[in-house]
C-alpha cells in the first residue's frame, strides 16, 4: 500500500470512469468536501456497456472473506433502504455438488460467524419445499438459502447514483472528450489524460475508475487484466413469466451458471456464467504491450456475439436451471466484461511509483453488489484513512515478472480456464 497527502479540498480532481468505482468515488468526496470533480468518460452514465450497467445483478452476503462477507451486509441495508426502488428480495440459492465446495463451506462458517441466517439442505430438492416454483433439476445437488437476499435493476441503480453525483456539483466529460486515450505525465508525476477530441485535461490527482479497460492506460496486468463472461437473455411472454415471478436468484458454484427471475416489466430472463471467461489481445498504441481489453471505440453492448463454446455452457446451464427454456432463442447475448484480480481483490491505492495516481478498479465480478458503501471505502483509501487490513488487502502491487494471465479470483469462479479469443473470434465482438 501507498500512503500520499491527497490534494486540498479545491485542488482538481479527474475521474476515469463512470461505472460503479467511479461514481460512488466521486458522489463520497464530493460529500467529504472535495468541490472540484469531473468524470471523464466514452459515452453517458448508465454506461451502455459497462460491467456496472445491466437488468440485474446479483444481491448477496455471502463470502467466503470476512472483509467482504461484513461490507455486503452494509451495502444490504443501502439497498433495502436509499436504493430500495432497484433492489428486490426474491431470495438467494446457492447449489453444489455433493463432493463439496470450498468457498461454499468458507462462506457458511463466515456467515456464521456474523450470525447470519442461511438455511442448509443436504438435498437440494428440499428447496422446493420454500420455493416451489423452481423448475429445476437438483439431482446430486446440495443448496444453502438466504431469504433476504435477491438482485437489483442495476441500470436504474446507476442511473440513481449519475443523478445524485450531477445534483450535488460533479461535473462530466463524454463522447470524444471524455474518451480518455492516455495519462498525461511530467517526469514521474501523473498530471492530467489525453483525451480523443481537444487539448488535454490537466488535473491535481487522476483517478483511473476504469475497470476492464484499466490495462490500456497503464501496465497492470499483472494486478488486474478483463475477461469476457458469457451473458443471455430471453424473451418471456408473459405466460410463461408468470410461473416464475417467485423464482429465487439461482446459482450453481459447480458450474458457474446463475440466473434471475423474469423481470417484472419487461419479462426477460436472464442466465449467465460466473467463470474464468475469454481473453482478447488487443495491442496498445506507441507501446510493446497487448492486453486483453474490451473496445476502447465503440460499444462492447452492441454485438450480439458469444462464442460458441460459452452459448453451449449457457444453453447447459439452462437445461438443469430453467429447462423450459433451454432451447429458446436469445433476444440479445454478449460478453460481459470483468476486472480480474488475483485473490478478487479491489485494487484501490496510489500508484507507488506515479505521484498524482489513483487506482480504484478491479472489481473481479463482484463489486456491483457494494454500490450503496463502496465509494466511502474508496474515499477512506483515498484520505488515509482506511484500516491497514484494508490498505493491505486492496493494495496495488508492482510487477515481478513472475505473472501469469489467469486470475483465480476468490474461489468462487467454475466452468471452463480462461480461454484467449480466436482472430476470428475477436473480430465479431
Amino acid at each position: 500500500m501507498t500512503t500520499r497527502n491527497p490534494v486540498a479540498k479545491s485542488d482538481s480532481i479527474l475521474i476515469v470512469g463512470a461505472g460503479v468505482f467511479g461514481l460512488s468515488t466521486a458522489l463520497e468526496l464530493n460529500k467529504r468536501g472535495f468541490n472540484n470533480i469531473t468524470v471523464l468518460d466514452r459515452y453517458q452514465p448508465p454506461v451502455v456497456d459497462s460491467s456496472s450497467v445491466d437488468i440485474s445483478r446479483v444481491i448477496r452476503v455471502e463470502y467466503a472473506d470476512e472483509l467482504y462477507a461484513k461490507m455486503a451486509r452494509e451495502a444490504l441495508q443501502g439497498w433495502m433502504t436509499h436504493f430500495k426502488k432497484h433492489y428486490f428480495q426474491s431470495g438467494f440459492v446457492m447449489l453444489a455438488d455433493k463432493s463439496g465446495n470450498s468457498y461454499l463451506e468458507s462462506s457458511k462458517t463466515i456467515n456464521e460467524s456474523l450470525g447470519g441466517e442461511l438455511t442448509e439442505y443436504s438435498e437440494a430438492s428440499q428447496v422446493l419445499a420454500k420455493y416451489p416454483s423452481i423448475p429445476s433439476n437438483l439431482d446430486g445437488l446440495t443448496a444453502s438459502v438466504n431469504e433476504k437476499g435477491g438482485w437489483a435493476d442495476a441500470e436504474k441503480s446507476i442511473n440513481q447514483l449519475n443523478q445524485e453525483c450531477s445534483l450535488a456539483g460533479v461535473n462530466f466529460i463524454t463522447g470524444p472528450r471524455g474518451r480518455v486515450l492516455s495519462l498525461r505525465r511530467n517526469g514521474r508525476r501523473v498530471v492530467g489524460v489525453n483525451v480523443a477530441q481537444g487539448d488535454p485535461i490537466l488535473a491535481s490527482q487522476v483517478i483511473v475508475a476504469t475497470g476492464a479497460w484499466s490495462n490500456r492506460l497503464l501496465p497492470m496486468a499483472h494486478a488486474s487484466s478483463a475477461s469476457g463472461q458469457p451473458v443471455g437473455f430471453i424473451q418471456l411472454t408473459p405466460e410463461e413469466a408468470e410461473p416464475l415471478r417467485k423464482l429465487p436468484v439461482i446459482i450453481n458454484l459447480s458450474t458457474g451458471i446463475f440466473c434471475f427471475p423474469p423481470t417484472p416489466d419487461t419479462n426477460i430472463l436472464k442466465v449467465a456464467r460466473h467463470g474464468y471467461g475469454y481473453a482478447t489481445r488487443v495491442p496498445i498504441e506507441d507501446s510493446p504491450r497487448f492486453v486483453s481489453s474490451p473496445k476502447r471505440d465503440g460499444n462492447n453492448a452492441a454485438a450480439s456475439f458469444l462464442p460458441l463454446d460459452a452459448e453451449q455452457g449457457l444453453r447447459d446451464g439452462l437445461r438443469q436451471l430453467l429447462p423450459a427454456f433451454a432451447n429458446s432463442p436469445w433476444m440479445d447475448r454478449r460478453l460481459c466484461w470483468y476486472s480480474d484480480t488475483p485473490e478478487g481483490h479491489f485494487v484501490v491505492d496510489y500508484h507507488p511509483a506515479a505521484e498524482g495516481l489513483f487506482l480504484a478498479t478491479g472489481g473481479a465480478g463482484h463489486a456491483f453488489k457494494f454500490l450503496p458503501v463502496l465509494g466511502r471505502y474508496i474515499a477512506d483509501c483515498f484520505e488515509n484513512k482506511a484500516s491497514p487490513e484494508i490498505r493491505q488487502k486492496w493494495r496495488f502491487r508492482l510487477p515481478t515478472g513472475k505473472e501469469g494471465m489467469v486470475k483465480s479470483g476468490d474461489g468462487s469462479r467454475s466452468g471452463p480456464p480462461l480461454r484467449v479469443l480466436a482472430g476470428h473470434e475477436q473480430a465479431k465482438l
